[in-house]
């Protein structure tokens, strides 16, 4: 399983205003609604949030992995978020994430959820240049070309 072929370009959302943990989990989850791929944003802003509140899931430099198991979500929606400003997101480190990969799953596989956290968190491990390369992409289909090429790195 590759996450190039989970992500879709319509998924990648470029220039977050988000200054914020919950302005970026809801400005995501709008993008998806828009997207119509989640019927209740609500829902699934308050699952993110709830996550939240058990442990920041930002990884530390500049990159986090936001994730919750949705009823009614048949196939992983996975989605880049990318911010230049940096959002306060609790992380080990102490730096703001610029680099969000949200992670919606089924509550019926739970075993694929974390198949994907697992490989969204060697990806990040084994390509330090990722977050600059992501930073610095113009448009969605250069941020998938990034992944597919450091996924085919590592």
């Amino acid at each position: 399983m590759r996450l190039s072929n989970i992500i879709k370009e319509k998924n990648i959302l470029l220039e977050m205003k988000a200054q914020k943990k919950e302005e970026a989990l809801t400005e995501m989850a709008t993008h998806l609604k828009k997207q119509k791929l989640i019927n209740h944003e609500k829902e699934i802003i308050e699952k993110l949030l709830q996550r939240e509140a058990l442990g920041s899931t930002a990884l530390g430099e500049g990159i986090a992995i936001p994730h919750c198991k949705a009823k009614g979500i048949k196939n992983p929606i996975l989605m880049v978020g990318i911010t230049r400003q940096g959002v306060n997101f609790e992380a080990p480190d102490g730096q703001p994430v610029k680099v969000f990969f949200l992670l919606i799953t089924s509550p019926d596989d739970p075993s694929l959820n974390l198949q994907i956290l697992a490989l969204i968190a060697q990806l990040v491990k084994k390509s330090p240049e990722l977050k600059s390369r992501l930073l610095a992409a113009e448009d969605a289909g250069k941020v998938l070309e990034i992944i597919r090429e450091q996924e085919e790195k590592a």
